[in-house]
């Protein structure tokens, strides 16, 4: 729990491998739960749900989620979570199934109480010197930046680091971090008093409740509601996820949701509009890593569509992980920094 409040915000962490056999299988699947706890009671965090299929498991945290493919782990934390510190474990992990880390990426937004974030978060600088310090020489293609936005409370925190330089041919990643929810619609993330209801009961209403079943209505999702609020799904769709984090409280309000992408399916912007109905927020901001301009323009309109206003749009290129785009908007109202 932050100084001031709960910290919404989260650090996301994708690390890929690779192993020199064509054909790795299960890969990281093979993992066993013991091993992904180790790894989790050092980020200190905990398995409250989870879901998989025959091409990825996910896992509902206390603090987000965590998704394993069998050559990919996308873990995302929130709270004071010491994210970074599962780096080091997982490619231990992943050696002893002759697997090689060939690539990671992190990034994050604007902390809401960073004076609150412990070590190694205590600032961006910070973070990237205990990246740098805990990654092998190989990874070679390295970049560290903050892309602003015309707001001081908004900018995109990413590091890099690759094998190689970044093919074209992947899957891209849309993070969205939304503030100032409207205050009606977050009240349908709180608990009521005695409801007789587990986490997981609990969390299947809010989902119907809100729409979010509605988002992708071809995922198969996993929910949690935690007690007194606070919300947290996993949607699984083939090789796709997609994820929702909720902090409810007034004054620090926050949601996220994150989908993955490719050139096969031309449903994100829909499914970024319809996230962002589920809030009304007074601010949102959407980073696209290694998406096309068509993309990001489409999201960007879907997102006008329903009373935002886009007041600033950065780029930047990464060596190991394409073009991110950073755009933000707010209310047609709302014009604070």
């Amino acid at each position: 729990m932050a100084i001031s409040g709960f910290e919404g915000f989260e650090k996301r962490l994708e690390l890929q491998f690779s192993s020199r056999d064509p054909v790795i299988g299960i890969g990281l699947r093979k993992l066993d739960f013991k091993s992904l706890e180790q790894v989790l009671h050092q980020v200190q965090c905990t398995v409250v749900s989870a879901l998989g299929n025959q091409h990825f498991d996910s896992y509902v945290l206390s603090e987000s989620s965590l998704f394993v493919y069998p050559n990919k782990i996308i873990i995302k934390t929130c709270g004071t979570t010491q994210l970074l510190k599962s780096v080091q474990p997982f490619i231990n992990h992943a050696r002893t199934l002759n697997l090689r880390i060939v690539a990671l990426r992190y990034t994050r937004g604007s902390f809401i109480f960073p004076q609150a974030q412990p070590h190694p978060h205590t600032s961006f600088h910070e973070e990237v010197i205990y990246l740098e310090d805990n990654l092998p020489e190989h990874l070679c293609y390295r970049k560290a930046s903050v892309i602003p936005s015309n707001f001081t409370s908004h900018s995109w925190h990413m590091f890099s680091a690759g094998l190689v330089e970044y093919p074209d041919d992947v899957p891209y990643t849309v993070e969205v971090c939304m503030t100032e929810l409207d205050q009606t619609l977050a009240r349908k993330f709180f608990r009521r008093p005695y409801d007789g209801k587990n986490g997981d009961s609990a969390g299947r209403e809010m989902t119907e409740l809100t729409g979010i079943n509605r988002i992708n209505p071809n995922s198969h999702i996993c929910d949690f509601a935690f007690d007194p609020c606070g919300y947290s799904m996993n949607g699984i769709d083939s090789d796709r996820y997609s994820t929702i984090h909720v902090t409810p409280e007034h004054g620090f309000s926050y949601a996220s949701f994150e989908c993955v992408g490719s050139v096969y399916n031309a449903d994100i912007a829909d499914m970024v509009k319809k996230a962002v109905k589920v809030f009304c927020p007074g601010s949102v901001s959407v980073a696209t890593t290694n998406a096309s301009d068509d993309i990001c323009v489409r999201i960007k309109g879907a997102v006008e569509q329903i009373g935002m206003k886009c007041r600033s749009w950065s780029m930047d290129e990464f060596p190991a992980a394409g073009t991110v785009v950073f755009q933000t908007f707010t209310t047609r109202r709302n014009i604070r920094t």
